[in-house]
């Protein structure tokens, strides 16, 4: 686990990170989200060794993070790294040959990716002479070619379609699953609600919120529930709660207490048949909003 702890950071007089704290856990996929300037890619630097903090500490572990561990992270910046007049595959080769990989498996291993990121009859094509969304796949696979045991992601989303999102998703899912703590940063907050497993929020350089998912997205419970049931729920106006919203067989109301709630769920089950029932929650994008404002 990588564990960041009490980062501050400060550019001049202007301090751009304040008690940062937040971990990465292995095998689970944490996003990472903020506005402009929030300070994500300043983190993500600290975290890699790129800039240094002026206080705090990133361990793994535990224990301080070494240079060895560093040299054997995957990291994918914002902005496109790749050399743009190279063949894909040859720049492939080349970066996990600095991971100490021979040119046979890394050929064989950068070949794989590419073919899962759906570059297929790519490898020996120029950088820039594919579309921004395939340089964008391109600049994964480099990330992924030494199978490192940490990976750092910063913005790999953008430009990608539908199809290869999903393609995306696969491949950093396996990474994940062989124990690698995952971070990856976006924008698109739709998209993290979706796949993250742990999310931490950023804003002002403070962190605003912290927790699994699941954890998150309750705590933005409303205090409403939907009921949608077979018979019609037209008595539930008469139950002692709030009623939001009626259609025939679907009710939304407002329940203070969880068991208001569950006396709605016994009257329904006793008349017909529940399709489904449960508490209306936040997007992540309305509780992004809340904490960040």
């Amino acid at each position: 686990m990588i564990s960041v702890r009490n980062i501050h950071r400060s550019f001049g007089d202007k301090h751009v990170l304040k008690d940062v704290s937040f971990d990465i856990k292995p095998g689970l996929m944490t996003g990472f989200v903020g506005g402009n300037g929030a300070g994500k890619t300043t983190t993500m630097r600290i975290v890699l060794g790129v800039l240094g903090a002026n206080n705090g500490e990133v361990l793994v572990d535990g224990a301080p993070m070494t240079d060895t561990y560093r040299a054997n992270m995957g990291y994918m910046p914002e902005e496109r790294g790749l050399y743009p007049k190279m063949k894909v595959i040859d720049q492939l080769v080349y970066l996990a040959q600095l991971h100490g990989m021979s040119a046979a498996d890394a050929k064989h291993r950068g070949l794989e990716i590419l073919d899962r990121l759906g570059l297929v009859g790519k490898p020996t094509d120029t950088l820039e002479s594919l579309s921004l969304g395939n340089q964008q796949r391109a600049q994964i696979a480099a990330a992924l070619i030494h199978r490192p045991a940490a990976l750092i992601l910063d913005e790999p989303f953008s430009g990608l379609d539908p199809s290869a999102v999903d393609a995306t998703v696969a491949v950093l899912r396996e990474v994940a699953a062989t124990g690698a703590p995952v971070l990856f940063s976006s924008h698109q907050l739709d998209l993290v609600e979706r796949l993250c497993d742990e999310l931490v929020i950023i804003a002002d350089g403070r962190i605003r919120a912290n927790g699994t998912r699941d954890e998150l997205l309750a705590a933005g419970a409303t205090g409403e529930w939907e009921l949608v049931s077979a018979a019609d729920t037209g008595w539930v106006r008469e139950a002692g709660v709030s009623v939001k919203e009626f259609d025939g067989g679907y009710v939304r109301f407002l329940a203070p207490t969880e068991q208001q709630a569950n006396e709605v769920l016994t009257g329904a089950l006793a008349r017909g048949t529940v399709k489904s029932f449960g508490p209306v929650q936040r997007s992540l994008h309305e509780i992004y909003k809340e904490v960040t404002q």
